[in-house]
């Protein structure tokens, strides 16, 4: 780091100075996230790879999710945790760059990952007579692929010093996005269309789902199974990482917005911690609402990998679980064609 930036002292040194004990705690913190999450996330994927009855549409996602949290906090983690326990980046100019790109691509991955398992189980419940055009093999792919490059190939004009810089911001104390030499930032743009939008599409697409669910109650009620039973527990559940997603993310971004001065340097503190805290927190979201998940989890601990997560459960391929949606959730005499 060269010396002006030494000299600009940062809030971090500043709150050394405010409590060391808070800050050496968040460091700590900071650690457990991260054991938590790397253990949490690579189990997932395991689970996913391991075991074929979990490996549906949905699952595609999620395991793209998974990877995204594993390097946010194989990667950028120990730094955070670094920086916390010095109170001042010792980094260098260079990781002063990587580490935030990382960090705001990773939640670009995460947000837009839920956005699309939104849309995927509204298709599913509400037009499940496309579900299979929309949502094959290769177009899951492709989508997936998408959202990786668009979270990553947003920041390089960033990384290139062209729309704002990654620096040190000297009033958050930390590595992050600032103005660039003509005054210019993408902070703005950025939380718009990686966070306004698609927190819209989930809300949009959760509150469509409800509304046929809520239609078809009573002919869910007369054709139970299995499937069904299992594809709704999995909307559920990504609703309640979404949930949680805006839960650990919100502070952070009112906190910037509200507090530029670090003026409140706990708020600051805590509001980090929530948006680590994301990193980790799926992993026992899956197990604690998915009887699967359990099993596959489980199983993968005891290396067992003969697929019997639920024998009592069917196994049913993207095509014949449209149409059994079909038959029994959407298609009435008084329902049919009452979906817009």
């Amino acid at each position: 780091m060269n010396m002006v930036a030494l000299n600009n002292s940062t809030q971090f040194s500043d709150l050394v100075e405010y409590s060391k004990t808070m800050i050496t705690i968040a460091g700590v913190i900071t650690l457990i996230i991260m054991v938590v999450g790397v253990c949490g996330n690579i189990l997932t994927v395991g689970a996913l790879v391991k075991h074929s009855k979990i490996r549906t549409v949905a699952a595609a996602f999620i395991g793209s999710l998974c990877i995204s949290d594993l390097l946010f906090c194989f990667l950028v983690l120990p730094f955070s945790a670094s920086q916390f326990f010095n109170g001042d980046w010792i980094h260098g100019d260079v990781l002063c760059a990587i580490i935030p790109l990382l960090r705001y691509s990773s939640v670009g991955v995460s947000l837009l990952s839920i956005a699309i398992i939104s849309i995927n189980r509204y298709i599913l419940i509400a037009w499940p007579s496309l579900y299979t055009t929309i949502f094959n093999k290769q177009k899951v792919i492709g989508y997936i692929a998408f959202i990786w490059c668009f979270s990553y190939g947003i920041m390089i004009p960033t990384l290139a010093g062209k729309w704002g810089k990654f620096a040190l911001d000297e009033n958050l104390g930390t590595c992050s996005i600032v103005v660039d030499n003509n005054g210019n930032s993408p902070k703005t743009a950025l939380f718009v269309v990686a966070f306004i939008i698609p927190c819209i599409i989930i809300l949009v697409s959760y509150g469509r789902i409800y509304w046929v669910v809520r239609k078809s109650s009573k002919r869910v009620q007369q054709h139970t199974s299995g499937t069904k039973r299992s594809e709704m527990n999995i909307t559920k559940m990504v609703l309640a990482i979404f949930f949680c997603f805006v839960v650990c993310y919100l502070p952070l971004t009112l906190v910037k917005v509200f507090d530029k001065t670090v003026s409140n340097p706990p708020f600051h503190v805590v509001a980090y911690l929530l948006l680590y805290l994301s990193a980790c927190i799926n992993p026992v979201i899956y197990v604690t609402m998915n009887k699967q998940y359990r099993r596959a989890y489980f199983n993968t601990l005891t290396c067992n990998f003969t697929n019997t997560i639920d024998s009592s459960t069917p196994v049913h391929n993207s095509k014949s679980m449209a149409v059994m949606y079909a038959k029994n959730v959407i298609q009435s005499p008084h329902s049919k064609g009452s979906i817009a």
